[in-house]
């Protein structure tokens, strides 16, 4: 038995099909984990969605902002663009079960065995692991139960971007989900930067990786997670210096859908289909 962890999808199922194919998956005896962002932007985000979660007990996901994106627009809380491609996922005669499927995925997984500790984006430097696992079943438990809608409505926006035990509320919430599917780059002292999206190494001086924050509270902790679609492009990549794994590779844009599996840190990649950016 294998366990595998799989970057950001976001709707494409070819390319998830050719990697599932690369790594000889077998439902019976392997386990896949999902950084997140299943779907939109691709080009088959319902093939993808009602695939993974036909795997049963074979699959264990974390939500992204994607995937927060497609509930929350399921109840009307947040528009359509014209880049969403989340449609045919509302309209579909399984939608209700699909949506209620995805609500009830965690932020944060992790498993004492393996080592290994799973979230889409990141975690605040300032929590240590066991704080962000109660963080993290406070938000999930919001989004199973009837206060969703609310929670939905207000978990949108930047502020708060720094982290105090006094903050309460839907400002609290706002940003756990924040650090858990959007974080990328912080100030010296913890301040969330929300905007920039280059790759480390290209920010301005002034920002600093979530992952190499001195004093990181889970530096001895390893750290999967997508989301960062240039991570790997940039001159700062000596990511196990900081005992993280970042595994989203660009699929949407034109590079590599990428696996990694747990129990030896091997690499497995597949060419993306999408147009190259």
């Amino acid at each position: 038995m294998s366990t595998y962890a799989i970057g950001d999808i976001q709707g494409c199922y070819t390319e998830l099909q050719n990697l599932l194919n690369e790594i000889n998956f077998n439902e019976k005896n392997d386990q896949l984990w999902f950084a997140g962002d299943l779907v939109n932007r691709g080009p088959k985000s319902l093939q993808t969605l009602r695939f993974i979660k036909s795997l049963g007990a074979s699959a264990k996901i974390v939500l992204g902002n994607h995937d927060l994106h497609l509930i929350a627009a399921s109840k009307n809380i947040r528009p359509i663009s014209n880049k969403d491609t989340i449609k045919e996922i509302l309209t579909a005669d399984d939608a209700d079960e699909l949506i209620n499927w995805l609500k009830s995925r965690p932020l944060l997984l992790t498993d004492t065995d393996l080592g290994f500790t799973m979230v889409h984006a990141g975690i605040a430097p300032q929590w240590s692991l066991d704080a962000a696992k109660n963080f993290a079943k406070e938000c999930e438990s919001i989004l199973q139960n009837e206060k969703i809608d609310d929670f939905l409505m207000h978990m949108y926006g930047d502020i708060p971007n720094i982290w105090s035990d006094s903050i309460e509320g839907y400002a609290r919430q706002r940003f756990i989900i924040n650090c858990f599917t959007r974080i990328r780059f912080c100030t010296i002292n913890g301040t969330l930067d929300l905007d920039v999206k280059v790759a480390p190494g290209s920010q301005k001086k002034s920002l600093i990786p979530w992952y190499a924050l001195p004093n990181r509270k889970t530096i001895d902790n390893k750290i999967i997670f997508g989301h960062w679609s240039t991570i790997h492009l940039g001159a700062e990549n000596n990511f196990k210096k900081y005992n993280v794994y970042p595994i989203d590779t660009g699929c949407l844009w034109g590079g590599q859908l990428t696996a990694m599996r747990l129990d030896d840190e091997k690499i497995f990649s597949v060419t993306s289909k999408q147009s190259k950016l």
